[in-house]
């Protein structure tokens, strides 16, 4: 409606104005009366001067109803009671969008009391910064865990703890980092996840702290108590027999609670007894042997890292497995993707890793006939590098899944039961990460996350 009649008018001063100008043309090169052109000249120039008034009222009010948007004036009004009908119809849709601007405004600030009540509640302490270190947004819970009233740049957490300000400062998008800090509540663990994201053009970082000192604690001593229920097993197995047999063995050199004399012990004595001794001995070796599995899970080296294309560890790996018992009744697959991934790590420890989860794959498959091992690296979805090996064999069943990474726990007559504990801290040397996902009676995936 306002469209149509606002051309009509505007159309009607053009086609005036055209009008004008024709007849004054027309009297000056036609007919020579200049005294007569005055009078189109004065046409013209009044219809110029009301065209420009005209489009200059519906510019003001649309000029105004801008910048009262720029500057978020929700108080701005515009009268109905006039009697041009193209102003009055402007006015009535003017109005309605800065209505409908108002109520926008409305539902956003309820949004966004809703996500800061969100955030203030929440349990994890939660911040944002840009590139040049200033605090933008941080919760309440993110102030009383690092016991400051005010957090406005990073520089305030080198005061802090320097390890945490470092961590922080240089935590890369996607990275999750645990950081030990002491404060004047005592020593808490923080575990710091960051993510980034684009604010009014403006790279931010969020990152979130939360305190697993209390989670950690629990884990610590639930894996000590695993820890300590499987070596007592190993020793007392190894003990027992020693404790009895030498009781036996004692019970040969005794008559009547008194020491035999050397002409009452015969050679068949003798000969049981020597055989008891080896046995023992056999049985301390075996002790010796558990102990010395204990320190080589205590006593890793530090990784030594570098760059280094995964295809030739892949590669290296497959040509070793040809050694493997069982190797050939199973099909083994190997993918790297892209070919040229690179990861920076010890390679001769991620080597060792990799080794003992394709024998824990051979062996789990020994009664499988149509066996397949498979060795696959790509980049995850956030961007890092991961290796999966992954086997159609048995699985893994429930009740093992939380005992598969207690060091000296196996289900194999021969294991150690380090491998896997050995593995995972390996990885966790390097900053990553092992996990075991599995489908009994289906596959089984390692996945090592760097």
């Amino acid at each position: 409606m306002i469209s149509k009649s606002l051309y009509l008018k505007i159309v009607l001063r053009v086609l005036l104005i055209l009008v004008a100008a024709l007849f004054l043309g027309w009297t000056i090169f036609e007919q020579k009366a200049y005294i007569l052109s005055f009078i189109p000249a004065i046409i013209l120039l009044i219809a110029t001067i009301n065209l420009i008034h005209f489009l200059n009222r519906i510019n003001r009010r649309i000029f105004y109803f801008f910048d009262a948007i720029k500057n978020e004036d929700s108080t701005l009004s515009f009268p109905n009671n006039l009697n041009n009908k193209i102003i009055k119809d402007l006015n009535k849709s003017l109005e309605k969008v800065n209505q409908q601007i108002q109520q926008i405004h409305i539902e956003n600030r309820q949004q966004e009391q809703y996500f800061q009540a969100l955030l203030e509640h929440a349990a994890t302490g939660m911040f944002t910064f840009n590139k040049k270190g200033f605090i933008l947004h941080s919760n309440h819970h993110m102030k009383r865990l690092f016991s400051v009233d005010v957090l406005t740049h990073l520089n305030q957490l080198e005061r802090i703890d320097k390890k945490l300000y470092h961590t922080i400062k240089y935590i890369q998008p996607s990275e999750q980092r645990l950081v030990t800090v002491h404060n004047n509540q005592g020593v808490i663990q923080l575990l710091i996840k960051s993510n980034s994201f684009i604010s009014d053009q403006e790279e931010l970082m969020l990152i979130s702290v939360h305190d697993i000192k209390n989670q950690l604690d629990e884990q610590e001593l639930d894996s000590w108590r695993k820890l300590i229920r499987v070596m007592m097993h190993e020793i007392m197995n190894s003990i027992t027999p020693i404790t009895s047999l030498s009781e036996s063995l004692a019970g040969y050199f005794y008559a009547d609670g008194n020491l035999k004399k050397p002409e009452d012990i015969n050679e068949k004595t003798i000969s049981t007894t020597i055989r008891g001794l080896e046995v023992i001995r056999e049985q301390g070796k075996g002790l010796i042997s558990f102990v010395e599995s204990y320190r080589k899970l205590t006593r890793l080296p530090q990784p030594n890292k570098k760059v280094f294309p995964i295809k030739n560890l892949v590669d290296n790996i497959r040509i070793l497995s040809g050694s493997f018992e069982n190797a050939e009744k199973i099909k083994m697959n190997c993918e790297v993707h892209p070919q040229e991934l690179e990861i920076v790590a010890d390679e001769k420890q991620i080597s060792q890793v990799l080794i003992n989860l394709v024998k824990n794959a051979y062996q789990a498959n020994d009664n499988n006939e149509n066996a397949q091992v498979t060795i696959k690296a790509s980049m995850n979805p956030e961007g890092r590098a991961e290796i999966k090996v992954s086997d159609n064999g048995p699985g893994i069943s429930a009740d093992l899944m939380d005992k598969i990474f207690v060091p000296f726990f196996t289900t194999k007559e021969a294991g150690s039961g380090i491998g896997l504990s050995i593995s995972r801290q390996i990885m966790q040397m390097h900053g990553g990460s092992l996990k075991i996902i599995s489908s009994p009676g289906k596959r089984t995936i390692a996945i090592l996350s760097f």
